[in-house]
């Protein structure tokens, strides 16, 4: 992932000098050839700056020159140091500083020897160089994007249960963003307070085209991995420095967006049921975002902390789709209490039973919490979209008629019977603020047709079958006596 980031940027600022300067191939000059004025305008545009000698395509013309080959390991590091050099002190570093740390180029994964490591190395450069992504002139950049996100797709579904904590498969990402996007043309910004690889922030560039998210992109991620594959993530994108702001942390003990809030676009897949600080931190109780449920969820379940958290970040006209354990649907304690202050003061819209199997790491049967603070009805969506899926090997996927299904009922919000309900609050407090989608959604028990006559005949054979085997231990036990 990191050598195609290393040749992305190489081409992406290529086409930048390119364009600028008629009559200039950047890959030709060389590096006494820069100014300082033009090495500064590049990184103010783009965010950085690479030498040509450091381009990619210019590494890999060296890579069978053998003085350069047996230090294209500390070659490498050098180049990849000093392209995170040339942002420092401007205003694109916090989003390029750091990019390469998992790219160590010196693991004794790629080789024992520095010569088996750089022999590698330089066959990984040159498949890399032969992947064909057209002209990079053609700005068929979604080119990069796609490939990088399908090698994480991947390296996800091969990760086991820790795929499923960077990486949304696509078809879920674009249920929750078409929920929250709905007829809207354009959003204001976007924000996933546990944004893993970004895949489901970069959902809305893909649905409204980059330009129609008017002021970004929003997110935090724990991982300190996780969160270098969410930036590399957004330079694929052509998501240029200036309209991304990824930031490194704990979101429910130190949101970084403070200033940045309220959002008019939340959507977030946390992980399920992870410890945090809970009661054990006197503080928390007092926090603004926690603060009005007049209780925090439980120190083992931390899942309805992340739906408070979106709730106090969304903006008035704004709504938030959150991927859930179901747990926090029914369990009582603390998360009823949560659940309370959520239907008294109307803030649910909409609550979707997903189907089983549909993400890396579980086979449980997620479910979807979609927020809102405007609603003109004091009463609550609940959609049953546990038969929409298609089987694909060992998983579960939701095809674009699946997601078509489901946005329909979400949208309608009309009572469809087998399939959704809207319920009066009311009566939601009266089930003691039970939000199971089976508690009001009934599915009548799907019962297999059978053909009488077959089965007659299969009866049949299994009773002459009896009657034979009844006979033959007959004639065994008068052998034995």
């Amino acid at each position: 992932m990191g050598t195609l980031f290393y040749r992305f940027i190489s081409e992406n600022l290529t086409k930048y000098i390119n364009s600028s300067e008629e009559g200039i191939d950047f890959t030709l000059m060389k590096d006494e050839e820069i100014t300082k004025s033009g090495k500064k305008e590049c990184v103010v545009e783009k965010g950085f700056f690479i030498y040509p000698s450091q381009l990619f395509c210019n590494v890999v013309k060296k890579l069978n020159n053998n003085e350069f080959f047996e230090k294209l390991n500390e070659n490498i590091t050098k180049n990849l140091k000093e392209i995170e050099a040339s942002a420092f002190g401007t205003r694109s570093e916090k989003n390029i500083k750091g990019l390469f740390d998992d790219y160590d180029v010196n693991s004794t994964r790629l080789g024992s020897t520095i010569h088996d490591r750089n022999t590698r190395l330089r066959k990984l450069f040159q498949a890399v160089n032969d992947l064909n992504f057209g002209e990079f002139s053609n700005n068929r950049i979604d080119l990069f994007g796609d490939a990088y996100e399908y090698l994480m797709n991947m390296y996800a579904a091969n990760a086991g249960k820790s795929g499923g904590e960077f990486f949304t498969p696509q078809e879920v990402s674009e249920l929750l963003a078409k929920i929250v996007i709905g007829d809207k043309k354009e959003i204001n910004k976007v924000y996933d307070p546990c944004c893993g690889s970004g895949g489901l922030l970069l959902k809305f560039a893909k649905i409204l085209g980059k330009d129609n998210v008017n002021k970004g992109f929003y997110g935090q991620e724990l991982n300190h991995t996780t969160y270098n594959l969410s930036r590399i993530n957004m330079f694929l994108h052509d998501i240029n420095y200036g309209k991304f702001n990824i930031a490194l942390g704990n979101t429910l003990l130190d949101p970084k967006h403070k200033s940045d809030e309220p959002f008019e676009a939340i959507v977030s897949n946390p992980p399920y049921s992870t410890n945090w600080d809970g009661d054990n931190n006197p503080i928390l109780i007092n926090d603004e975002r926690f603060s009005p449920a007049g209780v925090l969820a439980p120190k083992s379940k931390a899942d309805l902390a992340f739906v408070m958290h979106c709730l106090s970040w969304l903006a008035t006209n704004g709504i938030a789709a959150i991927i859930e354990f179901p747990g926090v649907l029914y369990r009582s304690g603390a998360e009823q209490k949560i659940r309370k202050y959520l239907i008294d003061h109307n803030f649910i819209d909409t609550i979707i039973q997903l189907p089983s199997n549909l993400f890396f790491g579980t086979s449980i049967a997620t479910c979807i919490i979609v927020l809102k603070k405007s609603k003109s009805e004091a009463k609550t969506l609940f959609v049953d979209a546990s038969k929409e899926f298609i089987t694909k090997t060992n998983s579960n996927e939701l095809s674009e008629e699946n997601v078509n299904n489901i946005l329909k009922l979400v949208f309608d919000k009309k009572d469809v019977e087998k399939k959704c309900m809207l319920v009066d609050n009311n009566e939601i407090k009266n089930n003691d603020y039970n939000l199971s989608v089976s508690r009001y959604v009934k599915i009548a028990e799907e019962k297999e047709e059978i053909d009488i006559q077959v089965l007659n005949k299969q009866i049949d054979e299994v009773v002459a079958k009896i009657n034979r085997l009844r006979k033959e231990i007959d004639e065994v036990i008068k052998e034995i006596e």
